[in-house]
């Protein structure tokens, strides 16, 4: 029993396909008629559609949020990765806002700190990650620690001890007062004592 052969093909010079050498006449008539390559994509489409193929596919497009014009096969990664007002966070505070002003902010933001729950230190927030992962949990009591130990020389007395104490300026200004009013009140009755001596003396 004879084996049947395979049938030979030819490619198509319009769409460069494949075609069974028996129908390639019928298919080049038909195809060159219908099909039309796209210059852009290379995929063959139907001629009456080609311009919607293009719109849907290749015509430039502005995106909605920057007005920046691009295809549109691409402009859903433009949106989500690359264009400079897409809406992203702040990794600090969760505050959402254009990743255009992300940089400023996040300086502005990372500087700020928070006490740490553990150590009892205050961490700006860019540091508190690399903090966490090597605090101790000790409370720092170093920070006011030094002038209770070592007083500064203009606060010490004079042979290096407990430094002399200050009243209170209120306190100075009574008894100044008190001091001159009991000054007045000895010379007020200095002098009368002193002008009613005389005339005792002319009686006698």
């Amino acid at each position: 029993m004879a084996m049947a052969s395979e049938e030979s093909t030819s490619v198509c010079s319009h769409c460069d396909r494949a075609i069974p050498s028996s129908n390639l006449d019928l298919h080049m008539v038909h195809c060159a008629r219908n099909l039309e390559k796209c210059k852009i994509c290379g995929d063959m489409v139907p001629k009456r559609h080609s311009e919607d193929h293009y719109s849907n596919t290749h015509a430039p497009v502005s995106c909605s949020l920057c007005s920046e014009t691009m295809e549109r096969d691409i402009l859903a990664v433009h949106k989500g990765e690359n264009c400079p007002q897409r809406i992203v966070t702040c990794e600090f505070c969760e505050f959402p806002l254009p990743a255009v002003d992300l940089a400023e902010h996040q300086e502005v933001c990372g500087n700020r700190t928070e006490l740490c729950p553990m150590c009892r230190r205050y961490i700006r927030l860019r540091e508190r990650y690399n903090h966490e992962l090597r605090c101790t949990g000790v409370p720092d009591n170093s920070v006011g620690s030094s002038r209770d130990v070592n007083p500064r020389p203009t606060e010490r007395g004079p042979r290096g001890g407990v430094p002399p104490r200050r009243e209170p300026q209120g306190y100075s200004r009574k008894r100044l007062f008190f001091t001159i009013a009991i000054t007045g009140i000895a010379v007020l009755l200095g002098s009368f004592l002193f002008q009613n001596r005389p005339e005792a003396n002319q009686v006698h």
